[in-house]
């Protein structure tokens, strides 16, 4: 009961932000919804009329169907980059199955006296398809579309894996910030919209079935092909208008997924807001962090975001070690390479450490990563995606060490404290910024070996959005050296602890530091 008082209260406290994300999830999955019928209905009309390409369209449909929808999202990333344009089209691609199997199926069922009716008659084949076939079949196929519907709006909530909008906005901050009262309120929203628009929809597949099975039918041709332009008109502007959502004179602030990452946005865009008249919009959490931010600002897709010199170093310019000159060898590389500014640091290194619980520690007299790999092979150790594909993660790490772990897990940065804490996993990949750490019962193994380098944290932006805001210059130089290690730690505990937000802990940083009033 507590739970559920405290997830209304976060709807009435941050009513603006549910409302924001429900009405760009809508928008996302309206679109999809439009194109995929359009795209689904005409193929499954081709599959009837033409057998010859039956096989091939259905074959690629059901295989795309199989395809896990992270997975295209992490593949259309590539080529469509993040934000809305990816998600519709992934949205799209999974809502064309059911539109094409029943327009298919409906048309196959029409009664074929009714056709060799309408051919004496004297009605030509598209005559056939437009007032007999397709109204027969409108029942079956309003079936695959109610289906549809309400699966793309379930399916929607991945949309913010590659930041784009909508309600998985809420669950992924949920997720990264330890927050579940927060992924239960986004995961809450999907269900009363889905269960509201399928109980409409219910209403009127009601109808279609009293009307079009008694034999109503009464529709045009030249009626259906008006019917088809408004909605082809009106796709295009929806189109348009989701492709440049909020877009127009505002930069881009991108964050990875977790949570110092939504801090540093947010303080960045309330300094920006509050100095200067520009808009800003923030993708928080996107999928694959760096993997994806990276081309995404190369592009221009993202104007800044906040990124760590070690990461820079190593997995962008694929560098080997690090000297005296590093930050301004990387500033350099990054001018010439890529035309982005390496542009300030904001005063601490936010580096990799591998935690353990303190139990664990004193029952092995864990001490160094030394001491963990003579017993590495009794433990399981799970840290974040990307850090097993990297060169400079896991592979590199364990072969430096000699780690030879019993086993290795894949998990959210979110989930990695409370797998350690139930004793799901033994050993943690972390980052010595975590809020988490301030509990006693944690410990920060010594890398004695000097494996990671200094993951300064800074700022990213690119040379076009300083020439077209030059502004910006004076502004994001106000971060510079303001941020010590304890206060970031401080400030991740109490969005991760505490359960603040991540904005009204920006704001209070930047406050207290007398940045803004």
């Amino acid at each position: 009961m507590n739970f559920i008082k405290e997830v209304l209260k976060l709807y009435i406290h941050r009513a603006d932000f549910f409302l924001e994300l429900v009405i760009q999830h809508l928008v996302l999955s309206f679109v999809a919804v439009v194109i995929s019928t359009i795209i689904g209905i005409f193929l499954g009309v081709i599959v009837c009329e033409n057998k010859r390409l039956s096989n091939p369209i259905k074959g690629i449909t059901n295989f795309l169907y199989t395809i896990p929808s992270i997975a295209i999202l992490g593949f259309l990333v590539s080529f469509s980059g993040v934000g809305n344009i990816t998600a519709i089209i992934t949205l799209s691609l999974y809502g064309l199955l059911p539109i094409i199997t029943n327009t298919y199926t409906g048309i196959e069922n029409v009664d074929k006296d009714v056709i060799e009716a309408g051919k004496g008659m004297g009605a030509t084949k598209r005559e056939l398809l437009y007032k007999i076939k397709l109204p027969l079949a409108l029942p079956v196929i309003f079936a695959g579309f109610r289906n549809m519907v309400v699966m793309t709006i379930a399916l929607c909530g991945i949309a913010s894996f590659i930041g784009a909008g909508g309600l998985g906005v809420a669950i992924w901050r949920g997720i990264t910030t330890n927050n579940p009262t927060m992924t239960f309120a986004g995961s809450l929203l999907i269900a009363l919209i889905a269960l509201t628009i399928d109980s409409i929809m219910s209403c009127i597949q009601k109808y279609i079935n009293i009307r079009f099975t008694k034999g109503k039918v009464k529709r045009k041709v030249m009626g259906t092909k008006k019917h088809i332009g408004v909605i082809s008109i009106l796709l295009i502007i929806i189109i348009f208008i989701g492709a440049n959502f909020n877009r127009k004179e505002t930069i881009i602030i991108a964050s990875k997924p977790m949570t110092e990452q939504y801090i540093l946005t947010e303080i960045m865009a309330q300094l920006i807001e509050e100095k200067t008249s520009i808009k800003v919009e923030i993708k928080k959490g996107i999928g694959g962090g760096t993997a994806n931010i990276h081309p995404a600002i190369v592009k221009g897709e993202v104007d800044i975001y906040p990124e760590y010199t070690g990461t820079s170093w190593e997995y962008v310019l694929k560098k080997k070690s690090q000297s005296e000159n590093t930050y301004e060898e990387l500033k350099k590389e990054y001018k010439e390479k890529y035309d982005l500014n390496w542009f300030n640091l904001y005063g601490y290194d936010s580096n990799y450490a591998i935690v353990v619980n303190k139990e664990l520690a004193e029952k092995y007299n864990l001490k160094t990563y030394s001491d963990l790999a003579t017993i590495s092979d009794k433990l399981v150790i799970g840290a974040e995606y990307d850090f097993y594909e990297r060169e400079d993660g896991y592979n590199s790490l364990a072969k430096l060490y000699n780690f030879n772990f019993k086993d290795t897990l894949d998990l959210d940065m979110g989930l990695k404290y409370k797998a350690l804490t139930s004793n799901k996993i033994d050993v943690i990949m972390a980052s010595t910024t975590d809020g988490q750490l301030v509990n006693e019962n944690y410990l920060v193994l010594k890398d004695d070996k000097r494996f990671f380098p200094n993951y300064l944290a800074g700022t990213i932006i690119r040379e076009e959005t300083l020439k077209k805001y030059p502004e910006l210059i004076e502004v994001l130089n106000l971060l510079n050296n303001t941020i010590t290690e304890k206060e970031i730690i401080n400030m991740n505990y109490k969005v991760e602890v505490e359960k603040k937000e991540d904005f009204q802990v920006a704001k209070e940083f930047l406050i207290e530091k007398g940045i803004i009033k």
